[in-house]
């Protein structure tokens, strides 16, 4: 309840003070509109070119990460070999 009685107490005192100030509430709005548009712009281009950076970076990766069927072969045998000699090192334990 406080807080929707203190939301429209400023919302009426804003709307006096504009119609009031309403000068130099525009000239405040003419020198922050750009300000605020070329922040945008800044954050946009950034975030455009993040994004090509991570493209770019997906594209690279995928070509080195595959695999020749011979060498998918070769890994496929080291994991067998590898899993006997843990089951061979399990048994000697117990």
């Amino acid at each position: 309840m406080k807080t929707l009685i203190g939301g429209a107490i400023g919302a009426i005192l804003g709307i006096i003070g504009m119609s009031v100030w309403w000068k130099p509430f525009l000239q405040l709005l003419a020198g922050a509109v750009p300000v605020m548009l070329l922040l945008g712009g800044g954050l946009a281009i950034y975030l455009g070119f993040d994004e090509l950076k991570d493209g770019w970076k997906k594209n690279d990766t995928s070509e080195d990460t595959s695999l020749a069927s011979g060498e998918t072969e070769t890994v496929k045998q080291d994991i067998d070999e590898l899993k006997k000699e843990i089951k061979t090192l399990k048994s000697d334990k117990e």
